[in-house]
């Protein structure tokens, strides 16, 4: 297949998986095998279409970003976020960070050598599906209704859910916002909270895998890496903004329906 058809097409799957609870990183492993887009080349294609959907983030949350840098300087904002309330929040992301980011570090090479597979994606979709279904069942009386009002504590176990991202399939965002349901947020902090840990932690995955594969790069890869780029940009600030709408007024069951289904799927056809 032409190589910028697949990159515009893996820069869609991306922009659309990376912030829905269903797992970028399976649904690419996934759309790759069926693509023949494998090896060397295709782990650094994905890392910059990553970097492409976390600017996504910071574009679209741009005001809500500027508004807690202000505060946290003392500066009056129309939201009323006090400096306090800013800090603690901005320490609580940290936190929430620290787990994932140190079991990555350790065991990244382990983890994609072993578990980047297909049977591994479908298990682990299948299995997050079921503990959405779970949590949105028995976590109905949500305490924290705005994501700058999370305390470190909670923040903390986010922190800890998030590990669970490191296996294909099992999602970042969907470990966060299910961790986020079950220490009391409601459905938007939850979400919200889930991107901005995303800004830290898809930063640090995508500077760390450049690092190592920047030597193999070369100035023919330039023109499929910067369209998948700028389409997996584009398409993830779309779905961000469609995600947040859905979310305020429905729950995240559709979304375990379909990793349930996909995962079934894809142990079935092997």
């Amino acid at each position: 297949m032409n190589d910028i058809l697949v990159s515009v097409i893996l820069g869609i799957v991306e922009g659309v998986t990376e912030f829905l609870p269903i797992s970028s990183t399976g649904h690419l492993i996934i759309v790759g095998h069926f693509l023949k887009f494998t090896g060397q080349k295709a782990n650094a294609f994905e890392i910059f279409i990553q970097l492409g959907a976390i600017l996504a983030v910071l574009g679209y949350f741009r005001q809500r970003i500027l508004g807690l840098i202000q505060s946290l300087f003392g500066k009056p904002t129309p939201e009323g976020v006090s400096k306090d309330t800013a800090l603690r929040f901005t320490m609580g992301i940290g936190i929430a960070f620290i787990p994932s980011a140190f079991l990555g570090l350790v065991f990244h090479d382990s983890i994609e050598d072993r578990l980047f597979t297909p049977n591994v994606v479908a298990i682990a979709l299948i299995v997050g599906g079921i503990a959405i279904l779970i949590i949105e069942r028995f976590c109905k009386n949500p305490k924290t209704l705005v994501m700058e009002q999370i305390g470190l504590q909670k923040s903390f176990w986010i922190g800890v859910a998030q590990c669970f991202s490191l296996i294909p399939g099992m999602s970042r965002s969907a470990s966060t916002i299910m961790g986020g349901l079950i220490m009391g947020l409601n459905r938007e902090a939850a979400a919200e909270f889930s991107f901005f840990l995303a800004i830290p932690t898809m930063f640090a995955a995508t500077l760390y895998s450049l690092l190592k594969i920047l030597p193999s790069l070369c100035s023919a890869d330039a023109i499929i890496f910067g369209i998948g780029f700028i389409v997996s940009f584009i398409v993830a600030w779309l779905v961000i903004a469609g995600f947040m709408a859905f979310i305020k007024r429905h729950s995240f069951i559709v979304f375990g329906w379909y990793r349930i289904i996909l995962g079934l799927i894809i142990l079935i056809s092997k």
